[in-house]
């Protein structure tokens, strides 16, 4: 979702509607043409309408089975299972949750500068209800709906990163509907909501990279340190037990990422081609940077490198899809890889944290550079689409504190539900669970025979 956007929905003859914007301030584009409320009689566009269908089952693909092969292989084989059944369940939890009250949180037709109501239940939401894209279109609401669906639902699934191999199962069914609710959801609407605080200061953020990106991996930090290191941790080796599934897991993440950013434009134009072409490169050139990085470390370009710098790469694309021109998305996903090696490598020992599957060290810290350097690529002598109304300084400055209000939120709102489930179903598994693993422990099961 691009400039400065709004969801206006008409529904049954009424002409309310509902700010929702993907990314805050394009020049292009004035605010009052922006938020026009679209009438009951507009019919949603069949081509708009099916590329965002199609993007929202490819963001869908990204998750399951996506994520949960990404994580799974990443994990020991003893909790290959638990790790994707968590990721299975916690998208499933969000789905129900976004239903209920998430959507009306989010972008519901009234709000403030931190939250939105007004849509429990959806009420009011038809079949010919609709919501306004960038131009004179609209897509069906209940389109909208499902797309902004799956991005709840891989945020909740991505923080899962840090906790893999020793969080319990009851405690995250406990904590991800109060997370979205105490987290995400407002976040979503101060990034991408008319009315919201970061979207009203000008915060440029195309498809998520504070509200997922930077989202999801400072909350998992907050969680690894709530949760303590694994078991043996860091003497005791914990090597993937399957670099297959890994790197099965990582080419279905990329092909769903196009959903992720093209889609996020909310139509079938020219700038979902910017956003798809820049998920192409960023990725390309985080990937190969990645293994450049472990060559000059001292060590062989590796598998693992390779599905960590693309990881590196979209993640810092993210902010920037519609935002840059194909040029900077190849410095961004350098940038991001050298940056996220970096952070994996050497801060994680350093600081002693057991983020498991580096969900800070890239979804984190490869956010928090996306968010920032967007201010850089969306400058139009790097061939962003800019027209040089902003300075750079005063973009960097916005996009600085838009990731800053993140953090901040993130890691206050997760320690506060962190602590809240602590103290009623408890975290942590036994330790005598934790050496079985949590396949059999936890749910009777085993992923190999």
């Amino acid at each position: 979702m691009i400039r400065k956007a709004t969801a206006a929905l008409g529904a049954l003859g009424t002409s309310a509607f509902v700010s929702v914007a993907a990314h805050a301030q394009d020049a292009g584009v004035p605010i009052a043409a922006a938020t026009e409320p679209v009438t009951a009689a507009a019919v949603a566009n069949p081509g708009n309408n099916a590329w965002m269908m199609t993007s929202t089952i490819l963001v869908l693909l990204m998750i399951i089975p996506g994520l949960a092969l990404f994580y799974g292989g990443l994990t020991r084989s003893k909790n290959m299972l638990s790790t994707m059944t968590q990721i299975g369940a916690t998208a499933a939890l969000a789905m129900v949750v976004w239903i209920v009250w998430g959507y009306s949180t989010a972008f519901g037709p009234e709000g403030n500068a931190f939250f939105a109501w007004g849509k429990l239940f959806l009420a009011g939401v038809t079949p010919d209800s609709t919501a306004a894209t960038f131009s004179d279109e609209v897509i069906s609401e209940y389109v909208f709906i499902s797309f902004q669906m799956t991005f709840a639902a891989i945020t909740a699934a991505l923080v899962l990163g840090a906790t893999a191999e020793r969080l319990k199962f009851n405690a995250l069914m406990l904590f991800v509907p109060i997370w979205l609710t105490v987290v995400y959801f407002p976040i979503a609407h101060m990034v991408w909501a008319s009315g919201g605080l970061l979207f009203e200061d000008g915060a440029l953020d195309f498809a998520g990279g504070t509200v997922v990106h930077i989202n999801a991996g400072v909350s998992g930090l907050v969680l690894a340190y709530l949760l303590g290191k694994r078991t043996g941790f860091p003497t005791e080796l914990s090597p993937p037990h399957s670099m297959t599934m890994t790197m099965i897991g990582t080419g279905l993440l990329w092909v769903g990422w196009f959903g992720f950013n093209a889609g996020s434009e909310l139509e079938a134009d020219g700038v979902a081609g910017l956003a798809m072409i820049n998920t192409f490169v960023a990725t390309a050139a985080g990937a190969l940077t990645w293994m450049v990085v472990e060559k000059l470390a001292g060590h062989k370009g590796s598998a693992l490198g390779f599905c960590s710098g693309v990881i590196a790469g979209l993640v810092a694309v993210t902010p920037a899809a519609g935002n840059s021109g194909p040029f900077g998305a190849v410095l961004l996903g350098i940038l991001s890889s050298v940056i996220c090696y970096f952070a994996v490598a050497k801060l994680k020992p350093a600081l002693g944290y057991d983020d498991s599957l580096d969900a800070f060290g890239i979804h984190g810290v490869g956010g928090i550079v996306g968010a920032i350097g967007t201010a850089v690529v969306y400058q139009p002598f790097l061939g962003g689409p800019g027209d040089g109304s902003t300075a750079l300084g005063a973009q960097l400055w916005v996009q600085t504190y838009s990731v800053l209000v993140t953090i901040g939120w993130a890691a206050l709102g997760t320690f506060i539900v962190g602590m809240l489930v602590k103290f009623t179903a408890g975290l942590r598994v036994s330790q005598e669970v934790e050496v079985t693993g949590l396949d059999i422990s936890e749910h009777g099961e085993r992923a190999y025979n």
